[in-house]
């Protein structure tokens, strides 16, 4: 029986592949099928995993985004990883039915924690009861994480995300993959590597920086492809989406508190967002943002407040959301899809407000927004390398402190993701065996179409 491997390249896309810069995966894609997909909205990276896992809409497997808010809670979340949270069975569960013998493996797709899968692996890091915060791997079963670690060292969860992401993060990823399907020989193995993430963001797509990212990635791609063609695996290429290039940022949240429509709360460690006593809010992810409105009758005062602001290209309600197949319970009122060279940014306090402590820091949990500026160094502060050195070394002495390296200056990201694409070869890809190969420009619910 077949064997499957799937390989989630963030950010690839065709123009990427045939820059020149890949020619590892260049050669792969030659002797196979090669497909333009068309992402759902918002193309973003856990609504487009759950959308291939799934093969339905966000408004059936109810993944609208990377986070949302969560109205009984009365709280944002962002970045949750329970596959509890899909609402539509996968290919692992249907994998798992039809070959139980046959073990799967999710390595480093999303929810994964529970994971669904028979082998998994995923970020899990250590947060100390000082606030000391590790790096470290949750897996299953829990050996399979520490036979890892001990043979390639610990997870470089501070090269996965943050200022110092880089190509280390998706070679540990790769190298435990290959250790994987050598050790254990999974029917059915899923791995995510990031790094085309990174520098997109920073850079943009089509600089001397996309073009080495995409250098180092496709060596560690390699290893994979030869690993997988060694063992008879038939392999799958595909990607989330395209990055984009931008040149500003759009403040949703700052308008919506000018207009008395957000409230904060005054905490002694800033102006926190209080979602539960808005009027109006913007949960901001890349190139769209889910907007609640807790008032019906505060929809079009809302939204024409939205409207008046430069870098907004659409506004969806409800009826424009149901045929894009984004109506959910989890759906903001209104949605927000910014202009092309655009991006929402989550910031919601004012000059009067106190900013929050966490704002200049890595906090993909506590803020209440995707916050790209994470991948900076705040270039504004001058020495801040040495300063965050000296703060390390305290840290390690057992020393509280605070690393607030992130920067406020939204004009430094140059890519982002989230509008559907507007040429088919900037958008998300498929590389896989022609037998098993969508029509082109199919939606990205078709990608594993033949595994449910």
């Amino acid at each position: 029986m077949n064997r499957y491997l799937l390989l989630n390249v963030v950010g690839l896309t065709e123009s990427l592949m045939q820059s020149g810069a890949m020619p590892q995966l260049q050669a792969f894609a030659e002797k196979r099928a090669v497909r333009r997909l068309q992402p759902d909205l918002p193309a973003v990276t856990l609504t487009s995993q759950a959308s291939m896992l799934t093969g339905k809409a966000p408004s059936d497997h109810g993944i609208v985004g990377n986070g949302w808010y969560f109205r009984n809670l009365a709280e944002v979340w962002l970045w949750r990883q329970s596959c509890h949270l899909l609402q539509a069975s996968t290919i692992l569960e249907r994998w798992r039915q039809e070959r139980p013998d046959d073990a799967s493996a999710n390595l480093f797709w999303w929810f994964n924690l529970p994971s669904q899968a028979d082998l998994s692996l995923t970020p899990r890091p250590t947060y100390w009861a000082d606030g000391r915060k590790g790096p470290d791997v949750h897996s299953g079963p829990p050996a399979l994480g520490r036979e890892l670690q001990a043979k390639l060292g610990d997870f470089p969860l501070f090269q996965f995300w943050g200022p110092g992401a880089a190509i280390a993060s998706s070679r540990w990823i790769a190298d435990a993959a290959v250790e994987v399907l050598q050790s254990r020989q999974p029917g059915l193995c899923l791995v995510y590597l990031p790094h085309l993430d990174y520098d997109l963001q920073r850079f943009g797509p089509s600089g001397p920086e996309a073009a080495r990212a995409a250098a180092e990635l496709d060596v560690e791609l390699a290893k994979l492809l030869q690993q997988g063609l060694s063992q008879g695996f038939e392999i799958l290429v595909v990607s989330e989406y395209g990055i984009t290039p931008v040149k500003a940022a759009v403040y949703p949240n700052q308008a919506l508190r000018r207009g008395g429509w957000l409230q904060v709360h005054p905490a002694r460690n800033g102006a926190l967002l209080d979602p539960g006593h808005s009027r109006a809010f913007a949960v901001c992810d890349h190139q769209c943002a889910h907007v609640y409105v807790a008032d019906p009758h505060d929809l079009e005062p809302v939204r024409k407040c939205l409207q008046e602001l430069p870098g907004v290209a659409e506004i969806y309600g409800s009826a424009e959301l149901e045929k894009l197949g984004l109506n959910h319970v989890r759906t903001g009122e209104l949605f927000l899809v910014a202009d092309r060279d655009h991006w929402f940014a989550y910031p919601y306090w004012s000059e009067q407000d106190q900013e929050p402590d966490f704002a200049r820091t890595v906090d993909i949990h506590r803020k209440p927004g995707y916050d790209p500026c994470e991948l900076f160094l705040d270039p504004s502060q001058p020495g801040l390398k040495l300063k965050l050195g000296l703060k390390l070394l305290g840290k390690k002495l057992g020393f509280r402190t605070l690393f607030n390296p992130v920067p406020l200056d939204t004009s430094l990201v140059r890519g982002s993701h989230g509008r559907l694409p507007e040429q088919p070869e900037h958008g998300p890809i498929w590389i896989g065996p022609e037998a098993l190969a969508p029509i082109d420009r199919a939606s990205l619910r078709e990608a594993f179409r033949f595994l449910l």
